[in-house]
């Protein structure tokens, strides 16, 4: 898959139910490969439902939606699916976080799930497992947690578990939904500075969603969602 864009949206409408006033109402929306884009708004603004649109979970009632030049919302649930495991790597609000797996497991889980993503990984030429280590290294998670559960580990640690995850095999695009929601400010800037730097060493796009206004300056763009009567951030 090849494209001068991460994704491109045009002429977007989003309902949770019929008859009522968009939740979303995106008239373009795009990002270029390699670039990061911070998506804000209150809550209730749709934040949430539009990374589940560029992600395939939802399909938009209006409009199109392309992710890396293909037109991604037209395809069936089954090839929505593939192109998430492959080319997509996802930061929750909550980690999701498998709790009886260990760290390391918990890393290795996209590439055993993509062979795209295990071809991804080879660019260093080295295992699957140092691949998994060289992430959780860059992310500053200690090395003798690397084998622990992940209920062992703090609330920033495991954060910064699940970005190593969404960042193995090199995806194109790393979506990120609330993921410094509970940390403290030391904790959040060094979070940031980490997670841009290494999305910007593999090339990948950045999509990041918060209320945050703080963190404007860590990206190439933004854009901003208003809260419609209908709004809805599940």
């Amino acid at each position: 898959m090849t494209s001068a864009y991460a994704f491109e949206l045009c002429d977007l409408a989003f309902s949770w139910q019929k008859n009522t006033p968009a939740t979303l109402d995106i008239p373009s929306l795009s990002l270029p490969l390699g670039k990061s884009l911070f998506i804000h708004g209150a809550s209730g603004s749709g934040k949430s439902t539009l990374l589940n649109i560029l992600s395939g979970v939802l399909v938009a009632q209006r409009g199109e939606v392309k992710l890396l030049g293909q037109p991604f919302s037209s395809l069936s649930n089954r090839k929505r699916d593939r192109i998430r495991s492959d080319h997509l790597g996802y930061i929750f609000q909550q980690f999701n976080l498998l709790p009886y797996l260990s760290v390391l497991e918990n890393v290795l889980l996209p590439i055993k799930i993509s062979a795209l993503r295990r071809r991804g990984h080879s660019r260093h030429s080295i295992a699957l497992i140092d691949e998994a280590k060289h992430w959780l290294t860059q992310l500053k998670v200690p090395e003798n947690l690397f084998q622990e559960k992940i209920s062992r580990l703090s609330v920033g640690q495991q954060q910064r578990v699940a970005a190593a995850r969404a960042l193995i095999g090199s995806p194109e695009i790393i979506i990120a939904d609330e993921p410094t929601s509970s940390l403290d400010q030391k904790n959040v800037d060094n979070f940031m500075a980490v997670l841009v730097d290494q999305c910007s060493s593999i090339g990948s796009s950045l999509v990041f969603v918060s209320h945050d206004l703080n963190l404007l300056p860590y990206f190439d763009t933004s854009f901003a969602l208003q809260t419609s009567p209908a709004g809805s951030d599940l």
